[in-house]
């Protein structure tokens, strides 16, 4: 049995990544419809060995299809989602726009899957990419010695913040070596041979959006108790985010119980060779699925703590797979059905 799938924001960085995903998965797809804007609509995009149409998303009918991955902005998601979903088609959005709705569960799932038994109104959320690469990684964790406290630091690749930061990034770097002045209009400032220690805009506690995002969705996904203080930084790499992360325990920690329960867990590969090189980087983890962890080690100035680093394709694990995961996983429980 095959699903009619659209893919909403198709022309983005995300958008292609899902259409890339979806194939290279074998997806039971039917029927696909690649969506974008007035102004890409009549342009090509690839799925698999097929070449796709962009069609306009504002005259789209969603009726009679069954599942939507959108990837198109928080506002045009808070506009044509519920639209999609009041025609019958399940949403699964990448975007902010629901994730903290109560009436939306916000999934990885390797983490809770089940709370894909609580949609209420057709739409389920995806989180935000540096949260699940986390989660994926402390679920076994949490699960093991009860997580209390996570303190985080991010490195995240420009391409989090679509096509136009990786050609910044690009036009920068290549201007840097004919004497040309960097345009910044992306990021803050200079984002190439720099360090930028704000990702979104600064909220009144003096965190930025990104930070509380992190914190907020860990807290719905994983755990209401647990704390999380994040630092996120945006670093002059295209593609994977990377973190250091500080673990604080309820219950004693065992380093070797620790590796353990990483090597078994789904999604996340432990590669931590205490060796010049024996750690993963961004570079490595590209067009890769898994939360990459390395470093893992005993956290010295806490009764219960553990560090690692960790590290995942922000395109692929951290949007897009999680996604079109999140729409196997419902198949798989029986809570995706194709139109007759």
């Amino acid at each position: 049995m095959g699903y009619r799938v659209a893919v909403v924001g198709a022309t983005g960085a995300v958008g292609r990544e899902i259409l890339k995903t979806l194939a290279e998965r074998e997806f039971p797809v039917d029927a696909i419809a690649a969506l974008a804007s007035p102004r890409s609509a009549g342009r090509e995009v690839s799925f698999g060995n097929k070449v796709v149409k962009v069609e306009n998303l504002e005259t789209f009918d969603f009726t009679g299809w069954d599942v939507a991955l959108f990837s198109p902005g928080a506002s045009v998601s808070a506009k044509y989602a519920p639209i999609a979903a009041k025609a019958g088609c399940v949403v699964i959005d990448n975007t902010s726009q629901f994730r903290m709705d109560p009436d939306v569960p916000l999934v990885v799932p390797e983490v809770n899957p089940d709370a894909l038994k609580q949609i209420k109104r057709n739409i389920i959320a995806n989180p935000n990419c540096s949260t699940i690469q986390m989660v994926v990684a402390l679920k076994p964790l949490h699960d093991l010695f009860t997580l209390k406290r996570v303190v985080v630091s991010t490195y995240q690749a420009v391409s989090g913040a679509g096509k136009d930061g990786m050609d910044e990034l690009f036009a920068q770097t290549r201007g840097s070596f004919v004497n040309d002045p960097p345009k910044v209009e992306q990021f803050q400032k200079q984002i190439a041979f720099n360090c930028i220690p704000q990702i979104d805009r600064f909220m009144e506690d003096g965190a930025t959006k990104e930070e509380w995002k992190m914190r907020v969705e860990t807290r719905k996904i994983l755990d209401p108790d647990v704390e999380v203080l994040a630092t996120c930084v945006r670093v002059p790499v295209f593609i994977g985010h990377s973190e250091a992360v500080v673990a604080e325990f309820a219950e004693p920690v065992d380093l070797e119980r620790a590796r353990e329960a990483l090597r078994g867990a789904e999604g996340v590969v432990l590669l931590d060779q205490r060796e010049d090189g024996g750690y993963v980087t961004p570079i490595e983890c590209v067009g890769e699925d898994a939360s990459y962890v390395s470093r893992l080690r005993v956290d010295p100035t806490v009764p219960h703590g553990l560090a690692f680093w960790c590290v995942s394709d922000n395109l692929r694990k951290g949007a897009a797979l999680n996604a079109v995961q999140i729409a196997e996983t419902m198949i798989a429980l029986d809570l995706l059905r194709a139109h007759a």
